[in-house]
């Protein structure tokens, strides 16, 4: 079996507010066969700097129970230390949602390149803030067309 590309986002809120409602859309896009989940882990961390890590298949939490759908087949790839180390950038009382993903769009390519003797030279996501600015800029250049 191929795995695709893996990738894993952190999505931080402010104190404690995550309520469970990115659940929707991020199930659409796993129903679309875009991505599929490898690893969800929530963490919080206090005023104190204590870190709470809670893995989201704890469906007694109503805030988790959105996600329970897309539970089934994880792999648990992150390990404790990368969740202390994410969890160690965390401001004190902000939290996170910790999302490892597979990108199942790229599976074929991938099998497609190697068959081909192909090998992948680099790799990089742009940042949010470099995407921000570049919106803005074919905004701009839209509007004086």
């Amino acid at each position: 079996m191929t795995l695709g590309p893996l990738e894993y986002t952190v999505i931080g809120f402010e104190g404690n507010n995550f309520d469970g409602s990115i659940a929707d859309e991020l199930s659409r896009v796993i129903d679309s066969g875009v991505i599929s989940i490898v690893d969800l882990v929530f963490v919080g961390k206090g005023e104190d700097g204590h870190l709470a890590i809670i893995e989201l298949d704890n469906k007694e939490d109503p805030r988790f129970a959105g996600f329970a759908p897309m539970l089934q087949g994880l792999n648990g790839l992150l390990t404790e230390e990368d969740i202390q180390e994410i969890g160690g950038q965390l401001d004190p009382d902000t939290s996170a949602l910790v999302i490892m993903f597979e990108h199942r769009w790229a599976v074929r390519l991938k099998e497609a390149i190697g068959n081909a003797g192909g090998f992948l030279v680099a790799r990089e996501t742009i940042r949010p803030e470099s995407l921000e600015m570049l919106n803005a800029e074919l905004e701009a250049a839209q509007l004086s067309a």
